[in-house]
């Protein structure tokens, strides 16, 4: 008799600690992920006096969430959208369960046959919600970002196009010593002045393809004065060739004073 209280005694060496059952930990993982349950096996390990097996394991749930993360993103969205919304959860809920059966599941039975402290269920279905928490955060950080990535390529592919409109319109101001009035007008009416048009819905493009980032936004103000006012002077040099007058030069030479003005400001 006195033998069997003494092994009972011994067995029961978790009486004075408090741990997570298998049951909180598998619900807690089904909401949070495997961070929720590398937090919560972790706990279990440290207060069993095993601080090293503690660490490792949250360190498991963190590279495991990271990956369910990026295998997540890296499925193809149609596919995505047949996968039941249930069945990932379940599969890795699964996964952890066996992997806790194996390391915990033993020291948790006897903890539960001899009536030893729990954590509440609430306590462990509050780490679940603080790690889904964090699980969205990093799944909206990432698509805010991809987006963000996105928006400036092609704010940079609508740049290169602007770019290469400006250059090309630009010759016509080598042309005015050597072409006829006739050419110089068919020029600005042919090419000059429409590129500018499109540059200036290039830029308006840009500005309804979605959110741009403040630096831009700035940039597409300059960017849209600066090719109105070239614009608006393409316009007036086909007007003072198609009157064949200098009544103009003035109203050029103040349009231009600006268009420098506008130049300076991406310096």
């Amino acid at each position: 008799m006195t033998e069997t209280l003494e092994n009972k005694s011994q067995e029961n060496n978790t009486e004075d600690i408090k741990l997570y059952a298998a049951n909180a930990i598998t619900m807690a993982t089904f909401f949070g992920g495997p961070l929720a349950a590398g937090y919560l096996i972790g706990e279990n390990f440290k207060a069993l006096n095993k601080p090293t097996e503690g660490k490792f394991a949250l360190l498991i749930g963190i590279v495991a969430s990271i990956l369910l993360l990026v295998g997540m993103f890296m499925i193809p969205e149609h596919i995505l959208d047949n996968i039941p919304n249930f069945l990932i959860p379940a599969v890795y809920t699964a996964i952890i369960w066996g992997i806790l059966e194996a390391r915990q599941g033993v020291v948790l039975k006897q903890h539960k046959e001899n009536n030893n402290s729990f954590f509440s269920g609430w306590r462990a279905a509050g780490v679940g919600i603080i790690s889904l928490i964090i699980l969205l955060l990093a799944v909206f950080g990432y698509a805010y970002l991809s987006t963000d990535a996105d928006l400036y390529d092609e704010y940079d592919t609508a740049m290169a196009e602007f770019s290469k409109n400006e250059t090309e319109s630009l010759v016509f101001y080598n042309h005015l010593e050597t072409a006829t009035n006739t050419e110089l007008i068919k020029e600005l009416e042919e090419k000059t002045i429409p590129t500018w048009k499109k540059n200036i819905k290039i830029i308006n493009n840009t500005n309804v393809k979605g959110y741009l980032p403040p630096d831009l936004v700035i940039q597409n103000e300059h960017l849209l004065k600066y090719s109105e006012l070239r614009l608006q002077a393409f316009q007036l040099f086909r007007k003072a060739l198609q009157e064949d007058t200098d009544a103009y030069t003035q109203q050029l030479e103040q349009i231009h004073q600006k268009i420098d003005t506008e130049l300076e400001n991406f310096n």
